[in-house]
């Protein structure tokens, strides 16, 4: 008699073969490695004032916030939080969540539903995916970056209510979503437009206000966006960020925020430092795109093929899974630390490194970043192990 999950074992052996694998490698705070993998785009999360702050917030309010949001899970901290994110992205009103995976989840599922077209594009992230995928709504995919087959899906559409949904910028190589064409075909047919700017604020923009504010679409009665403290900010957590209404109405709805423990009250702190940071600082935004752009080059000069970066985001595409896996093997071994992406991350053939910049990059990390990339290349190049 075989175990009911004794088929696991097969998966785990296609996967091998495939190259799909996935492990944790657990880092040491003490690592001799230059880290061009993470999220950390403004170079905050060690930031003294955001580490200063977290730790006040603990102090003063204990480690974990004790409960959901509307039962004892909203400290003052998190309020303050959310009146400066609303403040930052021009808009009336924000809800902080425990993460952004939960933010987009919250915000999809309580602005759709049946009746509701949801117009999503194909390389959204697996948030926005999974939250079509709860909404009970009909789901129209559309081609990367494809207006007219939005402005098309939205003039066939049947139903009452319809919603188009995108990245502001995209996760894998770092492209940015063309929103005044989106806005345009979503007002054109009376729709909203869901916005998730994780990888854009902090980044993209005036003051790293984020791409809808860039697109002059900030506040914007039709316009709603998702956000994160777990890049830019340093810290961790989500937040919903739109019109007044539309969030009393996902703190009403949305049950990732009506069930699920608040966010910690040090990663709210911490969140909210980092955010006065930005404000006070807002060249970090722009050295942060300029490190991308040094990296882009960096890249090229290796030889390697490398998507121009629009924010912090430089993709390295490489083909075979199997080889990614070498590739970013290889740059660890020189010293720096690289994204792997590989199905399901990305579509078959198309695995990659991903790179992420930072705004404190210094000309000692670029040059240590050329060797880890000039390693990476060789491994490419001659299309594996020898």
């Amino acid at each position: 008699m075989t175990g009911p999950f004794d088929w696991v074992h097969d998966r785990a052996a296609e996967r091998e073969a495939a190259g799909l694998r996935r492990r944790l490698r657990p880092r040491a705070a003490d690592e001799d490695v230059l880290d061009l993998a993470g999220n950390d785009y403004l170079g905050l999360a060690r930031h003294p004032d955001v580490l200063h702050a977290a730790a006040l917030a603990a102090k003063q309010w204990g480690a974990g916030s004790t409960g959901s949001r509307l039962v004892t899970g909203t400290t003052m901290l998190h309020t303050e939080l959310e009146t400066a994110f609303a403040a930052l992205m021009g808009a009336e009103a924000a809800l902080v969540f425990s993460s952004g995976y939960l933010a987009n989840i919250g915000a999809v599922t309580a602005l759709t539903g049946p009746g509701t077209l949801v117009v999503s594009d194909a390389l959204n992230h697996a948030s926005l995916i999974d939250a079509c995928r709860l909404s009970s709504a009909r789901v129209v995919v559309t081609p990367h970056r494809d207006v007219a087959a939005v402005d098309a899906a939205l003039a066939a559409r049947t139903e009452e209510r319809a919603v188009v949904i995108t990245d502001g910028v995209f996760s894998v190589d770092g492209d940015v979503a063309p929103l005044d064409g989106l806005a345009a075909a979503a007002r054109r047919h009376g729709a909203g437009l869901i916005v998730d700017e994780a990888h854009a604020v902090g980044v993209i923009g005036e003051q790293g206000r984020g791409s809808v504010h860039a697109a002059g679409l900030a506040g914007a009665p039709d316009v709603v966006c998702t956000a994160v403290l777990s890049k830019s900010m340093g810290s961790q957590g989500g937040l919903v960020v739109g019109p007044q209404a539309v969030i009393d109405h996902v703190l009403d709805s949305a049950r990732s925020f009506i069930f699920d423990t608040g966010l910690a009250p040090a990663a709210a702190g911490a969140g909210l430092a980092a955010l006065r940071l930005l404000v006070a600082e807002p060249e970090r935004a722009g050295r942060v795109r300029e490190r991308a752009r040094d990296l882009h080059r960096i890249a090229l000069a290796a030889g390697l093929q490398a998507a121009e970066p629009r924010g912090a985001v430089c993709g390295v595409l490489v083909g075979r899974p199997e080889l990614a896996v070498e590739a970013a093997a290889a740059c660890l071994t020189a010293g720096v630390r690289v994204g792997c992406f590989r199905p399901p991350s990305v579509p078959d053939g198309v695995s990659r490194l991903r790179m992420t910049a930072r705004a404190d990059l210094t000309p000692a990390d670029l040059d240590r970043a050329a060797a880890g990339l000039a390693a990476a290349a060789e491994v490419i190049h001659r299309g594996g192990k020898a």
